[in-house]
């Protein structure tokens, strides 16, 4: 009989989960949380997730997919395609040619497929010149098989066996840095980041339109409100470029691009 009664306790009170208020960007209070997900252990080491933003103006949905590595179990590795006579290719083929868990897309290019900064893949500098353009600020670097995120004005090439450039660099060492070129513009990011206990993180934005900038981006990963938190955050090359492919037991995701790429990441189950 106490049923009814309590009911309408709770209804007076609206402590329903749909009445909890969304959770607002600061940097875009148009830009809000419409599902969190959670961490999802795929493999020992591998972790996958999806975040989905929901923008006011103009109405967008924006699926935030994430993989999260734990470097004692998965080794990272550059991948050129002209390892296997490509001059492109999406990262699927990638994945499945090298034999990676999951590859996502790397760093800037011509129209050549040239790199547009430093790039270093198995000792051999295919770029050795560190670009001091405005937006290549940070490198990802490979040293005795582990990752590593610096700004590129603190970088040596001998400081990484594997090494490339991209940017802008988002997050060091826990802090977010100004970026002046762009930084408003919304358009698709592929990203790779480490967080305080050394785990790799990379994400893509999925979007049929629209996507994230970089102060949003920014937020996302400085706050540990939506459990993504990174210490160090590196843009890779986004629009048509960005990709990600993860194959692991049952899981299967493909966040596809417009362009093959000429370089990617891949990720590898350590042996």
């Amino acid at each position: 009989m106490l049923l009814m009664p309590l009911i309408f306790i709770l209804l007076a009170l609206d402590l329903s989960p749909a009445s909890k208020p969304p959770v607002r960007l600061k940097s875009n209070p148009n830009l809000s949380v419409a599902e969190m997900g959670q961490w999802r252990a795929l493999l020992k080491g591998v972790e996958f997730r999806k975040l989905t933003l929901e923008r006011s103006e103009p109405y967008q949905l924006i699926d935030l997919k994430m993989l999260r590595f734990d470097t004692r179990w998965v080794v990272p590795r550059i991948v050129p395609t002209l390892r296997y006579n490509l001059k492109a290719a999406d990262v699927k083929t990638l994945a499945e040619m090298s034999g990676a868990v999951a590859v996502i897309n790397a760093n800037y290019f011509d129209e050549k497929g040239k790199p547009l900064g430093f790039l270093k893949v198995a000792a051999d500098e295919i770029n050795p010149r560190v670009s001091k353009s405005s937006l290549f600020t940070g490198i990802f670097g490979i040293k005795d098989r582990l990752p590593f995120i610096t700004h590129r004005d603190q970088f040596l090439s001998q400081q990484a066996d594997e090494g490339l450039q991209a940017g802008p660099l988002l997050l060091l060492q826990g802090s977010p840095l100004t970026i002046n070129r762009g930084a408003g513009k919304q358009s698709r990011r592929s990203l790779i980041g480490l967080d305080k206990d050394q785990r790799l993180i990379v994400a893509v934005t999925d979007s049929l339109l629209g996507g994230l900038n970089w102060a949003e981006l920014q937020e996302i990963f400085a706050t540990d409100a939506l459990q993504v938190r990174a210490t160090d955050l590196l843009n890779l090359d986004g629009g048509g470029s960005a990709q990600l492919y993860v194959k692991i037991l049952q899981l299967e995701e493909y966040v596809a691009g417009t362009a093959k790429v000429p370089v990617a990441v891949g990720f590898f189950i350590r042996q």
